[in-house]
């Protein structure tokens, strides 16, 4: 006989009926005031960085753990998070006077271990992501027999996040055009679109995703899960590498869009988020904002009203010097530009004219050769059209200028480099140097795993390395291999498990280091 089909949640219902203000608060809808002028729509903030764990995520923890037996209680409860969703967790089993263990990666922030560990629970660390976190969790849940809170693919977590639309469309008092909601695994926006698409399905509802943590996006792409090789960890609260069914389900079904952002993007809506408010969002709690300002650019979209999800604070200090060096050019707001100028009197001065009054934020400048010179420059401007001007300007002076905004290698490596060329050695071919690019999870003995894994054999030329509370270690490597042992080094460079870039090509490198 044919199995009857699996009926689905009625999510209305189980959002009304969710039990998650024995532990939350309902949050405000906070216009952003200057954000707002800057994009040309209202733009409103959700604001759950004020939840008493600094996100949303105790929402569904405490609906899921409410509703669990006194004999699963007993148990006590596992848990797989990269930190936000181990702190609902442990304030619920808290609440209910159960155990909990949490099973987090290494790479998460100490700010959200500790607060877990304040709570009661008990962290173990294991894997470089969420997904290697989870993993483990379910063997130790196997194992125990204590039962597993899942954070994101789960009809009761899912519920228990949905409770934010249900405030939104309370707190809402005019039309809404649409609501930006951060996409790791997908139960948050799973749980808002659930409750908003039924009451008022003319709302967009757009998910928003790192470009290197997409899950979500291809998987609505392709129309089945899609399980990433690897994950950005910048935005650590949605560095999924597959969402969960359900969520692809309701997602399928509910979510109008998908946008895509990247890392100066997001530090560029932090910044943002603390001029309006004073408050510090972590990646994964900006990337809404970041969001809602990159759709109201590519639709053009004026005098709409938005809602963006705050979806968290919970970052380390630490991270706050890699968020401020990449915020103005994230928002445009700073251009970098290498500009060759003749090495002969005056040039200097004409170069200098040229920039005018603008605020000088970098300046390096290195003797190229005894026919010209090359200037790495960091500008304060107030869009990309203003850079392009200024590129157009100094081209019809005859300076030669790149603008180096958007290239990583420039922006990680070079601009802390400026100073010297690699010189040409006798009775060698110039130009022999290999320059690549590389990240790995910032943990302890990474580096060391690098390094050891190099031949010694192969001349190290350059090496550069920042730990600047970014989300992964950037290293920049240059080499002198033999032609007759390329293979081998391109061996060298799969066997890490790393990814990487090869930069030998990069006009930033060829102005300022080759």
């Amino acid at each position: 006989m044919k199995k009857p089909a699996k009926k689905s949640p009625d999510y209305l219902e189980r959002i009304l009926k969710a039990r998650v203000y024995d532990v939350a608060v309902q949050t405000p809808l906070d216009l952003a005031p200057i954000l707002s002028g800057r994009i040309g729509n209202r733009l409103y903030l959700k604001r759950e960085d004020l939840q008493s764990v600094f996100s949303f995520k105790l929402r569904g923890a405490y609906n899921k753990m409410v509703h669990l037996t006194k004999a699963e209680l007993a148990r006590g409860v596992i848990a797989a998070s990269a930190g936000n969703h181990a702190q609902g967790v442990a304030l619920a089993a808290q609440r209910l006077r159960c155990k909990a263990v949490i099973v987090m990666p290494v790479t998460t922030p100490a700010i959200k271990v500790n607060a877990v560990k304040a709570r009661g629970a008990q962290v173990v660390l294991s894997g470089d992501s969420y997904s290697d976190a989870y993993v483990h969790a379910k063997k130790l849940a196997t194992r125990s027999r204590m039962c597993f809170v899942h954070p994101y693919d789960d009809p009761d977590v899912i519920a228990g996040q949905g409770t934010i639309g249900m405030e939104v469309l309370r707190q809402a008092t005019g039309p809404v055009h649409a609501i930006f909601v951060a996409v790791g695994g997908g139960g948050l926006i799973s749980g808002i679109a659930s409750y908003v698409k039924r009451l008022r399905p003319d709302i967009r509802i757009i998910g928003v995703e790192p470009v290197d943590a997409d899950a979500m996006t291809r998987s609505l792409k392709a129309g089945r899960r899609v399980e990433l090789d690897h994950v950005g960890l910048f935005a650590d609260g949605v560095a999924v590498r597959q969402v969960g069914e359900e969520t692809f389900r309701l997602c399928q079904e509910l979510v109008d869009e998908m946008i895509l952002v990247d890392t100066d993007a997001i530090c560029a809506a932090i910044k943002d988020v603390f001029e309006d408010t004073r408050t510090v969002l972590e990646p994964a709690g900006a990337l809404s904002i970041a969001g809602a300002k990159a759709y109201a650019k590519k639709k053009s979209l004026k005098g709409q009203t938005l809602v963006a999800i705050a979806s968290g604070a919970n970052t380390n200090f630490d991270r706050l010097g890699f968020v401020v060096e990449r915020a103005d050019v994230g928002e445009h707001r700073e251009a970098l530009l290498a500009v060759t100028i003749p090495e002969k009197p005056g040039s200097f001065r004409t170069f200098c004219s040229l920039l005018g009054e603008r605020n000088i934020t970098e300046f390096n400048y290195r003797m190229g050769d005894p026919g010209e010179a090359h200037v790495f420059v960091g500008l304060n401007v107030r869009n990309r059209e203003e850079t392009n001007r200024i590129v157009r300007s100094l081209s019809r002076q005859g300076l030669k200028s790149a603008d180096l905004s958007d290239d990583e290698f420039a922006k990680l490596h070079v601009r802390h480099l400026v100073g010297g060329h690699m010189p040409r050695e006798t009775g060698k071919p110039a130009g022999t140097e290999l320059i690549y690019r590389f990240e790995f999870p910032e943990r302890p003995g990474a580096l060391m795993r690098f390094l050891n894994a190099m031949r010694s054999d192969w001349n190290i030329s350059l090496f550069h390395y920042r730990n600047h509370g970014a989300d992964t270690g950037r290293v920049l490597v240059g080499m002198q291999v033999p032609k007759s042992e390329m293979h081998q080094f391109r061996r060298f460079l799969d066997s890490l498990g790393y990814p990487y870039v090869n930069e030998t090509r990069n006009t930033a490198y060829r102005l300022f280091l080759k």
